[in-house]
């Protein structure tokens, strides 16, 4: 068999193989309530046999929205629906993620495709927050400073949040850390310029992601896996480093985070990323060879033979594809077929296997 098909267990789950649906922003959700395009988006990648469904990031705060239309997860009675999903996802014989967020300095901004720019006040902005008053870019509103009682209300709203995504059937979370959104301000001395206890140094400038954590932990079954999505480096000179990632790893190897879900950029608007397939695997191969902690790979993953190629060279433990699962929901019984191994299909479509 194939490793890329070989199961993982992480905790108390099972994944049947090393294939992960990456949290991929839908921007289709009013007030936060996920609806029908939720259900059909997530639940035909479990019908195409992904072994984990992550939903996009779901915001822990109407103000920790990147735009109007982000799903969210801040009151109860976003729970129903997520919970209709999830039992979906579950009968495919798939696992259900939720990735929890905060946008941070970015949020407050039109969908990508009505511009992506910064929202204005005749069309619904919103206050933002961040670790320090800088704006990501020229145009965007300047974010709030936050203080030190407003950073307690956001770890306290990423704990509620694990409470409802424990009620609502997850089985996994992500925190997002990454792409530019507030864990990643506060990681990031090109966006944390604080001088308290929440800036300045490596441990000052991760407090607030290990206290996340902590209160997450405090609240979300001991059993049940908790990852990181986190910007391995911020491609630009001053900022987070891949050596940073590999500190932070072996540290949050023993605050009980399980896998670090390996991305990188998004702090810095001109930041410089040479784009090319599978140009972010060497970060979860060095998190994982210099930590020991589990790692997922993303980034222009898109055949077969790449995914099953970094599973088997020990480069992470799972792949996370985002954009090849919106161009083929079926990707894994694609991959199957192409590895020339056997995997339980669906029963509905069953007669269509080639045999």
């Amino acid at each position: 068999m194939p490793t890329l098909f070989s199961p993982l267990k992480i905790k108390n789950v099972e994944l049947k193989n090393r294939i992960a649906v990456s949290p991929m922003c839908q921007y289709s959700s009013e007030d936060g309530f996920a609806n029908d395009w939720h259900l059909v988006h997530l639940g035909s990648r479990a019908v195409g046999g992904a072994a984990l469904v992550f939903t996009e990031a779901t915001s822990v705060s109407p103000e920790g929205r990147i735009s109007p239309g982000d799903l969210g997860i801040w009151k109860d009675e976003h729970i129903p629906f997520l919970k209709r999903i999830t039992e979906f996802i579950e009968k495919q014989g798939s696992v259900a993620g939720i990735q929890l967020a905060h946008a941070g300095r970015r949020a407050s901004h039109m969908r990508p495709w009505e511009g992506g720019k910064s929202l204005s006040k005749d069309v619904g902005s919103w206050q933002t927050y961040a670790p320090s008053a800088i704006s990501f870019q020229d145009g965007d509103a300047t974010p709030s400073e936050l203080t030190v009682d407003e950073i307690k209300k956001v770890i306290k709203d990423f704990q509620n949040a694990a409470v409802r995504a424990q009620k609502a059937g997850f089985k996994v979370i992500e925190l997002h850390g990454a792409h530019g959104y507030l864990i990643n301000e506060f990681l990031s001395p090109l966006s944390n310029t604080r001088t308290d206890q929440y800036g300045g140094s490596f441990e000052n400038r991760t407090r607030f992601l290990t206290e996340i954590i902590e209160s997450v932990r405090k609240v979300w079954r001991e059993d049940n896996p908790l990852f990181l999505r986190i910007s391995s480096t911020d491609w630009k000179e001053g900022g987070w480093s891949d050596d940073d990632s590999i500190k932070l790893a072996t540290q949050l190897k023993t605050k009980t985070v399980d896998l670090i879900d390996c991305s990188s950029g998004g702090i810095a608007f001109d930041q410089k990323i040479q784009v090319k397939p599978l140009y972010q695997v060497e970060f979860s191969e060095s998190i994982k060879k210099n930590s020991g902690i589990l790692t997922g790979a993303v980034g222009l993953i898109t055949t077969s033979q790449e995914a099953n190629g970094i599973i088997e060279d020990g480069k992470a433990d799972i792949v996370l594809l985002a954009r090849e699962f919106l161009r083929d929901p079926y990707f894994p019984l694609r991959a199957a077929s192409e590895l020339d191994t056997q995997v339980i299909w669906p029963i509905q479509y069953e007669r269509a296997r080639k045999k």
